[in-house]
């Protein structure tokens, strides 16, 4: 997680940058995965203890795996002024752009920023003729985002679906993703 090099900052706005993620950032990170399953854990009749006890486990399991398979992935942390406000994990290989994770804080959904660091990266994809390719829940409100930009599904594997952007099918990634 931590790296000895930390490459400039990229700048996605004057309030917005991606920075590399660090080990100090592992508190932060495990607020953020909560996050994405509070309305999921909200059905279930444990404690508070059992569900903080089930999401460390389950945080710790998806950090590992996302690490060993994806090592030379770019883990990136999102930051608005100087707090982190989301992650935003990027797997780049010959033949394609793969989406491991992209998360933000519930106060910054909804605002526009995920739609514009996808569409940066579907820029990249289009110059470099590559698809981008991302696993989603099929509950997941994101969803409507990515069938917005051009995102299709090529498979449902249990809850998730399996969608691609291809540069050869969509030409203009330069339109908003309202």
């Amino acid at each position: 997680m931590g790296h000895l090099a930390h490459p400039k900052p990229q700048i996605m706005n004057e309030d917005v940058i991606l920075r590399p993620e660090e080990t100090s950032d592992s508190a932060f990170l495990f607020t953020l995965y909560a996050s994405t399953r509070a309305e999921e854990l909200k059905r279930v009749p444990w404690t508070e203890t059992q569900k903080t006890d089930f999401l460390k486990m389950q945080f710790d399991l998806q950090s590992a795996h996302y690490h060993q398979h994806y090592p030379d992935a770019a883990y990136k942390i999102i930051v608005s002024g100087d707090q982190p406000i989301g992650r935003f994990y990027i797997h780049r290989e010959q033949d394609q752009i793969l989406v491991i994770d992209i998360a933000l804080l519930p106060a910054h959904r909804r605002a526009g920023l995920g739609g514009s660091l996808l569409t940066e990266l579907l820029v990249e994809a289009a110059a470099e003729q590559k698809p981008v390719r991302i696993h989603v829940e099929w509950e997941n409100p994101a969803l409507r985002l990515y069938t917005r930009l051009g995102f299709r599904v090529l498979e449902t594997q249990g809850v998730y679906h399996f969608m691609e952007w291809n540069p050869r099918i969509e030409s203009d990634v330069s339109r908003p993703a309202s």
